[in-house]
């Protein structure tokens, strides 16, 4: 059910490093993104992927982990992730990708989860210095990282309290994700909006 998948989609920062991705799978996962939808059906979309220790370490240095855990800067060599999939966009090109990688990520992530696998899609990403190390043509900007891997951590969804939208983790490193109420997101009267 699209539901259960969604609910176990997590932001996963913690895996498995000795749980090994294939290349295969990778490339199953990106033939879900390959099969969404795309704004004007344009698919301008690439995909560079690793699921090498070389290449998946050049990588982890140049992104950033949790910036609501300031108590924790990334995992443990032993809780990397497996893989990682860049999504590159055409330099030239804006319009509309961020719809496209967006629906991409979901797509991906949601194929991850359905394999028994999770991931983590991070923005914050030292783009220039991870284009150099992994040599992707200039032709190409990276949009978001996502990292792939066998999850360890228990994920628990929370109601929002005090409108404190913050992810944290418990003495036990269970991870909180609090979520707004259905009721709090839909909105019947404009004057909802204020």
């Amino acid at each position: 059910m699209i539901k259960d998948l969604i609910t176990k989609n997590r932001s996963y920062r913690r895996f498995d490093n000795s749980h090994t991705i294939s290349q295969d799978t990778l490339i199953s996962l990106i033939d879900l993104a390959r099969l969404s939808g795309s704004a004007s059906n344009r698919q301008v979309l690439r995909f560079y992927l690793t699921n090498t220790n070389s290449k998946n370490n050049d990588v982890f240095t140049c992104i950033k982990w949790a910036g609501y855990l300031t108590d924790w800067q990334h995992p443990i060599p032993e809780e990397r992730p497996s893989a990682y999939i860049m999504i590159l966009r055409p330099a030239d090109m804006t319009a509309y990708i961020g719809h496209d990688t967006g629906i991409a990520c979901q797509s991906i992530l949601l194929g991850a989860v359905e394999a028994g696998l999770g991931g983590c899609m991070f923005g914050s990403v030292d783009r220039a210095r991870l284009k150099e190390l992994l040599k992707i043509p200039s032709q190409y900007e990276i949009e978001l990282v996502i990292a792939i891997g066998k999850p360890v951590e228990k994920i628990q969804l929370d109601h929002v309290q005090n409108n404190d939208i913050k992810y944290w983790r418990d003495q036990n490193q269970i991870h909180h994700v609090p979520k707004r109420d259905i009721n709090d997101l839909i909105i019947t009267d404009i004057s909802d909006l204020s």
